[in-house]
């Protein structure tokens, strides 16, 4: 188990989410998964890209359960299907794939799907309604395009430099800022955010972050 330091280190777990890559974890990863729930975080996204769907959906219905006994939301990543099938009702969508997505669900499911991403929840950006469906967005238009798509909420980076990403240049609070006034759902930083930066990423209008390498170090 964790430490208490480690608890302090995020003041506020239940604006993150924690986005996995069970490549960063020392230990066993399903254990990392029951010491970022015990921290409190908000949402984890099991983000790991290299699987195959059947392999992800394995992975997936052990996470779900997981997550089940702290009450942290669980959003699937990449495969909408895997979601599908284990009722999972929150996903986490390359822009492509939920573009694709959008055009192949049924008018009925697409209509059920719209009246669940609504904004009523606007003011609780952590309420299972406004984490229900999301995207990864890169510029001002992605960002614009998700929402018309039915996005609930949106991640915006990397803000800053991150291993994740080698060489390329970091977006800045700057960007963030422009995404947060541009949409009118949640907006998660990303990208080399860490508890001693996570502040200005809030103060830059975000409702929250997303963080890898510290939720998998733990």
């Amino acid at each position: 188990m964790y430490s208490r330091e480690n608890r302090k280190k995020i003041s506020c777990p239940e604006k993150v989410i924690a986005v996995t890559n069970r490549k960063l974890c020392d230990g066993d990863f399903l254990d990392q998964i029951k010491k970022i729930t015990e921290l409190g975080v908000r949402a984890v996204i099991l983000r790991e890209k290299d699987l195959s769907e059947s392999e992800y959906e394995v992975l997936a219905a052990q996470v779900m359960e997981i997550c089940q006994y702290t009450d942290t939301i669980c959003i699937l990543h990449n495969f909408p299907l895997v979601a599908e099938r284990l009722g999972c009702d929150h996903m986490h969508l390359p822009l492509p794939v939920f573009h694709n997505y959008m055009e192949n669900i049924s008018l009925d499911r697409k209509i059920c799907f719209q009246n669940r991403t609504n904004l009523k929840n606007r003011k609780n950006p952590y309420s299972k309604e406004n984490l229900y469906i999301g995207t990864s967005v890169h510029s001002v238009e992605q960002a614009k395009e998700a929402i018309a798509l039915g996005a609930s909420y949106v991640t915006a980076g990397h803000i800053y430099s991150t291993q994740c990403k080698p060489g390329l240049t970091p977006r800045g609070i700057d960007f963030l800022k422009n995404i947060c006034q541009t949409v009118q759902v949640p907006v998660f930083g990303i990208g080399g955010i860490h508890p001693d930066n996570m502040q200005q990423v809030l103060d830059a209008g975000a409702a929250g972050v997303c963080m890898m390498s510290e939720m998998m170090r733990l």
